[in-house]
């Protein structure tokens, strides 16, 4: 049961702290690139997945937390949640990284 609260402890905060260093350079402003990048998004219903992933985490932490994370199946389940989120935010950097540079 330890195990799993110390990966899941470790993997939300890994995941918080790459959404914080993804958000410097948009905080930064001094990158006119990033400033006048857009996305186009073709088919809106291709959202749908990437809102239940997130629906999901936000979720899973909320009872994860409620629960003092002695819950061993979620536990689990929010680290493979937030393991597919980095996964997702990873090729979203990838694309934008590629659009810009």
């Amino acid at each position: 049961m330890k195990t799993s609260q110390i990966v899941a402890k470790v993997v939300v905060r890994l995941f918080f702290f790459l959404l914080l260093i993804a958000t410097v350079p948009f905080i930064a402003g001094n990158n006119a690139k990033l400033q006048n990048f857009n996305f186009v998004i073709r088919q809106k219903w291709t959202l749908v997945f990437p809102a239940i992933l997130l629906g999901g985490f936000i979720g899973l932490l909320v009872l994860c937390t409620i629960k003092k994370y002695k819950e061993i199946d979620l536990n689990w389940l929010l680290v493979v949640n937030t393991l597919v989120l980095m996964a997702y935010g990873l090729a979203i950097f990838i694309k934008v990284y590629q659009a810009v540079g």
